[in-house]
């Protein structure tokens, strides 16, 4: 990391204080110029988080490493002569919260790891909540705005991505993950933090995201660019390979129900927005086949394909 740039670290204990309207606006300007941000004293318990570490790690190791290395071997991967850039040096599996779970679906989870997801899940949802009522207040928007957005008619969609990046031989022929930006709304990443290796890319420079205990990892997604009519930004982020170390990552995705009418929101519109409006399923539809491409085509193309249906986009409406 460039030694003139000091990621934004802040810590959520300080809106409760004297201090609120400085933290406020770190929030603030994070949201602007990163799109990512780290929070310290979040109200989540420390233990809950030890043990949730504790045991990722150990469902990795006696249910999941074997069969990474078999898929090493099936594809090829195990010797690395070339370069790859088609597939991510990654073992993950997904969690559904809302809105149905599958907690009880996942094989191999012992009773305690599955009440203990359970927990942090649910903690996790009433911490995305509040801060999409803390990004209404920077942006002048109705508190609740963002969770009505969000809600549809179906209630919004919230799952949980578990990821370990095992050691990597050759960390210059692969990724862990390749560079995207996530198609939803609020991402909340619980992170290793002893080994590093997630970066964002800002100003067109690589930066890392510093991995600092018991702190949880914001970024935004495409969704919430959108409503915000481009004052707030998805940022292109990957995961690099290392030599040495397994990184666990938990991240969790707070984004809107599958019917949800996204567009910018009026208040935040001057003119005429160059955003797109749309239903969140069809921009999900077109996102599974070019997550790792740069966002403007998409879209792009969520304004053609409404234009082609002769719809106008229309910018949503501040009503309760």
């Amino acid at each position: 990391m460039e030694k003139n740039i000091k990621f934004p670290v802040i810590d959520l204990s300080k809106l409760n204080g004297e201090e609120r309207d400085q933290t406020m606006a770190l929030i603030d300007d994070a949201c602007q110029k990163w799109g990512f941000f780290e929070l310290l004293n979040h109200g989540i318990p420390y233990d809950l988080m030890d043990n949730i570490e504790r045991m990722t790690k150990e469902h990795y190791k006696k249910f999941m490493e074997q069969k990474f290395k078999e898929m090493l071997r099936s594809k090829g991967l195990d010797t690395l002569e070339t370069e790859v850039e088609d597939i991510d040096w990654e073992s993950t599996f997904f969690l559904h919260h809302l809105p149905q779970t599958n907690l009880y679906d996942i094989p191999n989870m012992s009773d305690e790891y599955r009440t203990a997801m359970k927990d942090f899940g649910k903690r996790l949802e009433n911490l995305a909540e509040e801060l999409l009522d803390l990004l209404c207040e920077n942006l002048g928007l109705e508190k609740g705005y963002l969770k009505k957005v969000f809600r549809g008619t179906k209630g919004p969609t919230f799952g949980t991505k578990v990821s370990n990046y095992p050691p990597c031989p050759k960390p210059e022929m692969i990724k862990g993950l390749r560079a995207h930006t996530d198609a939803g709304g609020l991402i909340l990443l619980f992170q290793d933090d002893k080994v590093s290796g997630l970066q964002l890319l800002k100003d067109g420079v690589w930066v890392d995201v510093p991995p600092l205990k018991h702190s949880i990892v914001i970024n935004l997604g495409d969704q919430l660019e959108v409503i915000t009519n481009g004052k707030y930004k998805s940022i292109m982020h990957r995961v690099m390979t290392q030599k040495e170390g397994n990184r666990m990552s938990i991240a969790s995705f707070y984004n809107p129900g599958s019917d949800a009418e996204i567009s910018p929101a009026q208040s935040l519109v001057d003119k005429e927005s160059e955003y797109p409006s749309f239903v969140f399923d069809d921009y999900m539809k077109l996102y599974a086949g070019v997550k790792f491409h740069p966002k403007e085509p998409r879209f792009e193309a969520m304004k053609n394909a409404a234009a082609t249906m002769d719809v106008t986009p229309v910018a949503t409406v501040e009503t309760f």
